[in-house]
């Protein structure tokens, strides 16, 4: 519990410590801009792809487990379901934000 205590006041002292870093900078003297609406079609990509992968992975764990436990395929397929609905909000929401910028 010690351990706990003094990493989490470490964690504090260090965010209070971080805080100056986020606030706002002197404006660009070159005028130059970094346009970030135009990497959200990779964001896009890559919330896409590794959402297929973590739901590939999902469905071969409930397989798996219906497969040594067949008597608790009902409980097995609600979880599965439930974690793909929430894998999937993933990718919704990303492609919401790609659509907003």
């Amino acid at each position: 519990m010690r351990k706990f205590s003094n990493l989490f006041m470490l964690a504090l002292v260090l965010s209070a410590l971080a805080t100056p870093a986020f606030a706002q900078g002197a404006a660009n003297p070159k005028g130059y801009s970094v346009d970030l609406a135009a990497l959200s079609p990779f964001a896009m990509a890559i919330a896409s792809g590794l959402c297929g992968l973590g739901q590939g992975k999902a469905v071969v764990g409930a397989v798996e487990a219906m497969a040594r436990n067949p008597g608790a395929s009902a409980g097995i397929r609600f979880a599965l379901i439930l974690g793909l609905v929430l894998i999937e909000s993933l990718a919704l929401y990303t492609l919401v934000i790609v659509f907003l910028k």
